[in-house]
């Protein structure tokens, strides 16, 4: 197994939270009908195939919308992300992702939602420089109003 030092591990974990935003309701991008969201917390935990230690859980908070009608995140500009085959099967959410990088990355992802206020889940990422696990929770904090982000 390849064996990557820390700095290297850490330039490769930023790179894969920037191209995915965890967005993780839907696309935060995008028009939210009626103006209204849910405010998510968002815990973010990555992992990586030889990497010499842990990084630490990240919190972020997240407008998104109410329904899940797109992957999380959407396109990352800077890594060149495009998501796909995007489903929801009840509180089952899944899709795909492809980075065109650097690094270039593929991966997929999956939410399951325990009920309207919680949700966990996880993205694996393939790419030249090792597999990475990102795991997800999520707790809802309230409504918000992506206008104010």
């Amino acid at each position: 197994m390849k064996r990557l030092s820390l700095h290297r591990v850490l330039v490769i974990a930023w790179l894969a939270l920037s191209a995915i935003s965890f967005q993780i309701d839907g696309a935060g991008a995008g028009e939210m009908a009626g103006g209204s969201g849910d405010l998510w917390e968002v815990t973010t935990k990555i992992s990586m195939e030889g990497a010499p230690m842990g990084l630490p859980a990240q919190k972020s908070k997240v407008c998104a919308p109410k329904e899940w009608n797109e992957p999380p995140g959407g396109m990352d500009k800077r890594q060149k992300c495009q998501t796909s085959d995007f489903k929801v099967d009840g509180t089952k959410a899944t899709w795909k992702v492809i980075c065109a990088g650097p690094p270039e990355m593929t991966g997929e992802g999956e939410i399951v939602r325990d009920g309207a206020e919680a949700y966990t889940g996880s993205i694996q990422l393939k790419s030249s420089e090792g597999n990475m696990t990102i795991r997800l929770n999520g707790k809802r904090l309230g409504d918000c109003d992506p206008a104010q982000k």
